[in-house]
């Protein structure tokens, strides 16, 4: 059965151990940069703080990705940013990110006070362009620290 959990002291470990393709890692952080990062958050001028959580992905009990959401309620132009989606080399083409999308847009859809939600990517990662734009997010023609910011709206 396909779940996603919170990050806590009893799986952070597994899930910072998963890894992506070697021609892969130049696209996404590591879990365990991420993990940490998400203890602090992060303060962006003019748009306030954005709060991180999070999680991991499994097929029962075995870890197969990882993904983290954040949450800024007072920014005006989207008020969740979807951070990471990753699933380990081993997995992949599987459907999990698949999943893993659909249960985050999930939880964005169901709080009432998200009305767009954001994420970027490097340019040439076709593959995320691809996946995303499927769901429903498109590309602003702005770049974040080298990415490409793409945004959805909810309501």
């Amino acid at each position: 059965m396909l779940e996603v959990r919170p990050v806590t002291i009893n799986n952070w470990k597994e899930l910072a151990a998963l890894k992506v393709r070697e021609d892969q890692k130049h696209f996404v952080a590591t879990n365990l940069y991420s993990i940490a990062e998400s203890q602090f958050g992060e303060y962006i001028p003019g748009e306030g703080r954005w709060d991180m959580m999070p999680f991991g992905i499994y097929d029962g009990e075995k870890p197969v990705g990882f993904l983290m959401i954040s949450y800024n309620y007072a920014a005006a132009r989207f008020q969740g940013f979807i951070l990471r989606l990753m699933v380990d080399e081993k997995f992949q083409g599987k459907g999990y990110g698949k999943f893993g999308m659909n249960w985050m847009l999930e939880r964005y859809r169901s709080d009432g006070r998200v009305k767009a939600i954001a994420l970027s990517y490097d340019p040439n990662n076709a593959a995320a362009r691809t996946l995303y734009a499927k769901f429903g997010f498109h590309e602003t023609g702005e770049m974040v620290d080298g990415e490409a910011l793409a945004l959805l709206s909810l309501r």
